[in-house]
């Protein structure tokens, strides 16, 4: 996205409930602590015959050096042998404020392709939003911006994503919980969440109790979109349905607790090394070695955005195989440029390598 575009600013109409506002301010730390695991289903049709799966995970992080949440989701499959998907990778606040949210369909048929890209972070009191569609050879740009005092109670779906946990181990929907979220065209709408009550369910060999929460997601044109979601006691992630969809996504496996996962570690017995060369010289190495192993990984694990991002691009990129990888790979992160000035590290390398290709440097 070209950081020249210009930004359109848009009027907020709707509001989020009195109910949901109190919602978000009760949520406790210890709480939100209490979420931080991943989910993995799988999708199955209608008829039980799997079509790809839906991964979340939720993790601590930290954002231009304060502390919050790292939000991956990501759904893939085909149908139809057509490859589809979907990720959202997104930075919370522990209130559950958006500060940057990366958004990404994709759609491959074989005379029809799709791809959608939303961005939003947080900037000078405002929340910018910019969306690339490709359809077809068609490219369609736009940007624009809300006050973020017009956004009280706005959720977006990495929010809803933890809102759903926490309500689901409190085992608990509140009364006329009704937030302000993005519907599939980026308008803003009312996002409202409603008791399913408890139910039955079978999970491997074992029948379990879950609960239910379903959301709708409407417009002022009486557009809805509806999702029932099912869960364990602890939180995680059962069964997930959007109503209408033949498409049904569900628990195979029950997760593993922190002490079973303990247990099941295993275990290396650290074996001698037999040295065949200088000694001096080999234990130099060996500590030099060891030396940048321990900065590479504080820096990995201080950034856990860095594998979930490299993990989605891979993706793309083996499902695309374009011939030019380095146009391809600055068209992907090209969302993430609102971030960077102009003429990054990106752009110096590549023209580094490619001395010959400089045309593709150009606006």
């Amino acid at each position: 996205m070209d950081g020249e575009e210009a930004v359109q600013e848009e009027k907020v109409e709707l509001k989020a409930s009195t109910e949901a506002v109190e919602f978000l301010s009760s949520i406790e730390p210890r709480e939100l602590q209490e979420c931080l695991f991943t989910d993995s289903l799988v999708t199955e049709s209608d008829m039980g015959r799997e079509l790809g799966e839906f991964r979340v995970s939720v993790q601590a992080a930290g954002y231009n050096g304060k502390p919050c949440y790292l939000v991956h989701a990501k759904s893939h499959g085909a149908i139809d042998n057509n490859p589809c998907g979907t990720s959202i990778m997104a930075y919370l606040t522990c209130g559950l404020e958006t500060l940057e949210h990366n958004h990404h369909e994709y759609l491959k048929l074989k005379d029809y392709t799709l791809d959608r890209k939303v961005h939003m972070v947080r900037q000078d009191g405002r929340l910018i939003v910019k969306k690339v569609i490709c359809e077809r050879e068609e490219v369609k740009k736009r940007a624009f911006s809300f006050p973020l005092d017009s956004l009280q109670g706005f959720v977006s779906e990495a929010s809803n994503l933890l809102i759903l946990r926490v309500l689901a181990r409190r085992k608990k929907v509140p009364e006329n919980m009704t937030f302000l979220s993005f519907n599939t065209e980026t308008r803003v709408s009312l996002s409202t969440y409603r008791d399913l009550g408890q139910k039955k369910q079978m999970v491997e060999t074992e029948v379990v109790d879950v609960f239910g929460i379903e959301r709708t997601i409407s417009t002022k044109e009486d557009d809805l979109a509806t999702w029932q979601c099912y869960f364990l006691f602890d939180g995680h992630l059962a069964s997930r349905v959007q109503v209408g969809s033949p498409a049904r996504m569900k628990l195979l496996q029950l997760p593993v607790h922190s002490s079973q996962e303990e247990d099941l570690k295993p275990v290396f017995e650290k074996r001698p090394l037999v040295w065949e060369e200088d000694m001096e010289l080999y234990i130099k190495f060996l500590e030099r070695k060891e030396e940048l192993k321990a900065d590479h990984s504080s820096y990995v694990k201080h950034h856990p955005e860095l594998k979930a991002l490299l993990a989605d691009f891979l993706q793309f990129l083996l499902l695309r195989k374009p011939h030019d990888v380095f146009s391809f790979a600055q068209d992907y992160f090209a969302p993430f440029s609102s971030r960077q000035p102009p003429g990054g590290a990106f752009h110096s390398a590549r023209t580094l390598r490619l001395p010959e290709r400089q045309e593709i440097d150009k606006p």
